[in-house]
């Protein structure tokens, strides 16, 4: 069945680039990884929002770099790969705007509207595969997600109920 569909579309698996496949796998998990970090906490974007997010993403890249139509204009593309971009991390702002909410004088939301943010560039970054930025910067997002609880305790720690550090000041 899939070899009479291969046939059908014209696909040549001999020139099949398998590097494009990695590149989008591993935009897809690097999305799962951190969006699993956000299922463990209960979160609400989480595993397959994210991965689906840096795939997306990744997919953008794979396209503006790889226009063989400007390709013979440096300049052109310069420019289309600057739009295209812009356009991925504009739109992703729009989604992780919609998960802030202002509720009793508190906001919520804005880590995980700085998650799917940081996994759109993730997913940016697999597909122009720059692995070193790819590795450094997920091992940097994962210890930031998993902070809180150290945050959670300096507060408790150190900061009282209206907000201010406990204890004495020399400014006072």
């Amino acid at each position: 069945m899939l070899s009479v569909l291969v046939s059908e579309i014209g696909m040549d698996w001999q020139n099949f680039e398998w590097g494009v496949l990695g590149r989008l796998l591993a935009a897809t998990a690097v999305g799962a990884a951190i969006g699993l970090n956000r299922d463990v906490v209960g979160k609400p974007m989480g595993t397959r929002t994210l991965a689906l997010v840096a795939l997306g993403a990744a997919i953008v890249a794979l396209v503006a770099v790889g226009d063989q139509i400007i390709a013979p204009h440096p300049d052109a593309r310069s420019r289309v790969i600057q739009g295209v971009f812009q356009g991925v991390l504009t739109g992703i702002g729009f989604i992780g705007a919609g998960v802030i909410i202002y509720q009793k004088a508190e906001v919520k939301g804005l880590t995980t509207a700085a998650t799917v943010w940081v996994t759109a560039a993730l997913g940016i970054a697999c597909g122009l595969g720059e692995w070193s930025l790819v590795i450094s910067a997920v091992v940097l997002t994962l210890v930031v997600l998993m902070l809180k609880p150290l945050e959670d305790w300096v507060v408790r720690r150190y900061v009282n109920k209206k907000g201010q550090i406990a204890g004495k000041c020399d400014a006072d």
